[in-house]
């Protein structure tokens, strides 16, 4: 399964100067647990502003020069190439905006922290529709005088369309409502 996690201000800043421009450890504490044991893929300057490979994770760093060798680090010089390297189900697409942009249309899933602040920044999320995506949340924090940002934990999962007596519907999961009171499990 590919997966997008991110975590996104009130203006869907993610970076600046290439760095994150917010610290909240209980986000980064989140991202260590989503997605360990998994792979994780990501640009160059994702992985340069990180610095080293995660620990726990299959790490896999997008970049066309191929010369780069880094310690525990698997190159691949596409996004596609990097879902044929990794070894896990489960592989995480943790940014940059450029890999986030790409990715977006292959994923099933999303892992989204919304922080509601305005940031000032020169890297931001893609826009994508999210008439297409279920919601959930899994956790709401407010500011408070442990927490300088209120923000939200939430995973999109992507509807699915199938075509049912020429007629478009929408499923989420394995269930399917037909519009006319009965539900099938596809």
């Amino acid at each position: 399964m590919k997966i997008i996690i991110a975590a996104m201000s009130r203006n869907r800043v993610i970076g600046k100067d290439n760095s994150i421009p917010w610290i909240i450890p209980e986000d980064l504490k989140y991202f260590k647990k989503v997605t360990s044991n998994s792979s994780i893929v990501m640009g160059r300057r994702t992985f340069e502003s990180i610095g080293k490979s995660l620990p726990d994770r299959e790490n896999i760093v997008l970049t066309k020069q191929a010369e780069l060798h880094f310690k525990d680090i698997i190159i691949a010089p596409s996004l596609q190439d990097a879902f044929e390297l990794a070894t896990n189900k489960r592989i995480f697409i943790i940014g940059g905006a450029s890999v986030y942009k790409e990715a977006l249309p292959l994923v099933n899933k999303m892992y989204l922290t919304f922080i509601d602040h305005y940031f000032e920044g020169d890297t931001f999320f893609p826009y994508f529709d999210k008439n297409k995506w279920d919601m959930s949340i899994k956790k709401e924090v407010k500011k408070d005088a442990k927490h300088q940002y209120a923000y939200m934990f939430s995973v999109f999962t992507r509807k699915k369309v199938i075509r049912c007596k020429n007629q478009l519907k929408e499923r989420t999961a394995d269930k399917l409502n037909t519009g006319n009171g009965i539900e099938l499990f596809v």
